[in-house]
């Protein structure tokens, strides 16, 4: 191979200094860009069912017509990423199906939900490579440009804290997301598209020029967080994209750049208060805040006229060979000396190498742990929380091994054997939380659907033995292997997190593992698609196509329906609620009628329907639908708090413990339950009290007429 730089032509050098002209590609990457942070800023944590719902019900509309697009205009009857998209189906069926065992049915009927929405959205990215297979730079542009208005509004809630977030009172970056690792795995995602942005050879050189600065917001971002797993996901990232893709001197001096300029400001914001501990005053925070935000201006200009600088320079001179080469030698050696060199550190430890990974190890399994402050000391603790929720999911999985408590159960399963009075939601680990929920059987499908993907992903990027070396490294696998890099940074941290159930974060990777799956091998050139003229054969020759489409928007239609249902009984319930503060109790039992259809696996609408039959004077017909409620959920301690709170209401405190009592079991440690049970007690006492002293008065005035 020869050494020399390979010339310049001369018209291509004038293309890539010229201004970069809005062209369809352009289009696409904002347009992708602004569903996935309207996707983010809407869903935020995805905990409150409304904007989840909105969220849920987009993806399923996009996916429906953009598969009916694929279906009429696909090149091909071949379905890449079929067998992936099919165990994910199962996955979406075995979740629905839990419905039945669930000790919570209307959690797993929202998990289930959100499962669809989740495949609806890895559908999107199967549909879209086969449609639009040429604008995969619009997914890795999109990816960036959603991370950056997040990121962005994220960073500015410290800039401007009076403004945009007065009363917070953590120093960890959280919004729009309400809980900082989403903050974080959102900007970890975005570093190997920035990476990818900044080193590709194609495209305009002012427009790779702004990965600069894009790298540099979201680090500042990744870092404020004070996300360890954000920080490993990032890393294992980066260390993915080096080795997969050839770029390694082009993307040294991205990451070196952008990244170093980030890690720099996210250490100066460390040193002040104001912006890294807790509970702060808002007129410290506020001072801080703006000096943060000159700092990260600054940053963003210094970092674009870099990239700039780099870019322009790289388009009127390429990097010789040998330099190339031992750029990316350096690179693959700088990864491997990493573990050498953390081994190093531990060895001159106090507690020597071995110590050190003991110790690390305890602290990491440990289910009493401490748990680290919430300032960034947090960033080299080992110890969590989490072990403590994995151990529960444990628990939990060994008492209903084959298929588990029904989606989402966890959160009411844990009540039971919690020694804490945490109230936790997840497990924070895909794996352990799907054990508990989905057990055996829903592992196995997740791994298989793993399985699928890895073996779509690797045929897509020309990984399988025996195609590598007729694969070059073109412009489009360059993009694929950044894909799959995003993909990787997702799924490490799902294994010890719970923001895979963060629209902001499943879908961006949903849709990019969806792509890769889809767009099947780059040796197979998936043909030009049909136009108006080859259609209309198409569909004379295929009437598979319209009969496939009209099924679809069928299965779509179908879809909705059953994501809005619980959001609908939702809002019958609020009706009902403002109908009997207006005394308009028939109105209110029709709303509690219109949200139990519209949901009957949840027992909201059961004790809405109480509370207007107490307003009503129907006290037994209260008594019944609280009772219908510890039917439906006996698993459930809040079913028996309530009933017992009720009977207690209706002073009778011995209905009130021999409801409290199951409720007890159920959760030991919730205060509200011990409260309950307490007052229940001494209700019961006073009314024994009660019963004696008028057992007594009335022997003594017996005595008093047989003796007068």
């Amino acid at each position: 191979m020869s050494s020399q730089a390979a010339p310049i032509d001369p018209r291509a050098l004038a293309r890539r200094i010229a201004l970069p002209r809005v062209d369809a590609g352009a289009a696409a990457t904002v347009s992708l860009g602004a569903i996935l942070a309207a996707v983010a800023l809407e869903g935020t944590g995805g905990l409150q069912l409304g904007p989840l719902t909105t969220v849920e019900i987009g993806l399923e509309v996009l996916a429906g017509v953009a598969g009916v697009a694929a279906l009429l205009a696909a090149p091909t009857r071949r379905l890449y990423g079929g067998v992936a998209l099919a165990l994910f189906g199962l996955l979406l069926l075995f979740t629905a199906a839990s419905v039945i065992w669930a000790v919570d049915p209307d959690d797993a009927w929202v998990e289930a939900n959100r499962t669809l929405a989740w495949f609806a959205a890895f559908a999107l990215g199967v549909a879209l490579a086969r449609v639009t297979p040429n604008r995969w730079e619009a997914l890795l542009g999109g990816v960036i440009l959603a991370a950056v208005i997040v990121c962005g509004y994220a960073v500015l809630t410290k800039v401007f804290p009076g403004t945009l977030n007065p009363d917070e009172i953590y120093a960890r970056l959280r919004e729009p997301f309400g809980y900082w690792n989403s903050v974080g795995i959102l900007a970890a995602m975005a570093v190997p598209a920035c990476l990818w942005l900044g080193a590709r050879r194609s495209g305009h050189a002012a427009r790779n020029a702004l990965a600069y600065p894009a790298l540099g917001l979201v680090v500042v971002a990744c870092l404020l967080a004070y996300s360890r797993g954000a920080v490993l996901a990032m890393a294992i990232g980066c260390a993915a994209w080096f080795v997969l893709v050839p770029l390694r001197l082009r993307g040294l001096a991205v990451l070196a750049t952008g990244g170093l300029a980030g890690v720099l400001v996210g250490l100066w914001a460390f040193g002040q208060d104001g912006l890294s501990q807790d509970r702060i005053g808002l007129a410290p925070r506020t001072v801080a805040g703006h000096d943060l935000g000159i700092l990260v201006a600054t940053m963003l200009v210094v970092l674009l006229i870099v990239g700039l600088a780099i870019n322009f320079s790289l388009a009127e001179r390429a990097p010789r060979q040998p330099l190339r080469r031992g750029a990316g030698i350096a690179a693959l050696v700088g990864l491997a000396l990493v573990p050498v060199l953390v081994a190093g550190v531990l060895a001159t430890s106090a507690n020597g190498l071995t110590g050190s990974i003991s110790k690390g190890f305890n602290d990491l399994t440990n289910p009493n742990a401490t748990v680290p402050a919430n300032d960034p000391t947090r960033l080299t603790a080992i110890g969590s929380v989490r072990a403590r929720y994995w151990d529960e999911a444990l628990r939990i999985w060994r008492a209903h091994e084959a298929v588990g408590v029904g989606a989402g159960g966890y959160r009411t399963a844990r009540l039971r054997i919690r020694q804490d009075t945490l109230n936790v939601r997840h497990a924070h680990g895909y794996i352990v939380q799907t054990m508990a929920d989905l057990g055996l059987v829903g592992l196995a499908i997740t791994l298989a659907l793993f399985g699928a993907w890895l073996l779509a992903a690797a045929r897509t990027t020309a990984l399988l033995p025996g195609r590598a070396r007729r694969s070059p490294f073109t412009p489009e696998r360059i993009g694929m292997l950044s894909l799959v890099s995003i993909v990787v940074v997702f799924g490490v941290h799902s294994f010890v997190d719970w923001t895979w159930i963060v629209p902001g974060n499943a879908v961006p990777a949903m849709l990019c593992a969806g792509w890769v799956a889809g767009r099947g091998s780059l040796l197979d050139p998936l043909g030009p698609r049909l136009d108006r003229h080859t259609w209309a054969q198409a569909v004379r020759a295929e009437p598979w196509r319209v009969a496939g489409a009209l099924g679809l928007v069928v299965v779509t239609v179908a879809a909705v329906w059953t994501t809005w249902q619980p959001q609908r009984s939702v809002n019958a319930t609020d009706d009902a609620l403002e109908a009997v503060e207006a005394n308009r109790l028939p109105e209110a039992r029709a709303d509690v009628q219109q949200a139990r259809a519209a949901d009957p696996l949840s027992t909201t609408p059961l004790y809405v329907g109480a509370t207007v039959e107490q307003a009503a004077g129907n006290i037994a017909g209260a008594r019944r639908l609280y009772g219908q409620a510890v039917h439906m959920q006996p698993s459930s301690s809040e079913t028996w708090l309530r009933l017992a709170q009720f009977e207690l209401g209706q002073s009778d405190p011995q209905a009130a413990l021999r409801a409290i009592g199951p409720a007890l079991y159920l959760d030991s440690q919730s205060p509200t339950v011990q409260q309950t049970y307490y007052d229940a007690s001494r209700a019961e006492t006073q009314r024994r009290a009660d019963a004696a002293k008028a057992r007594a008065d009335a022997q003594k005035k017996k005595r008093e007429k047989r003796n007068p």
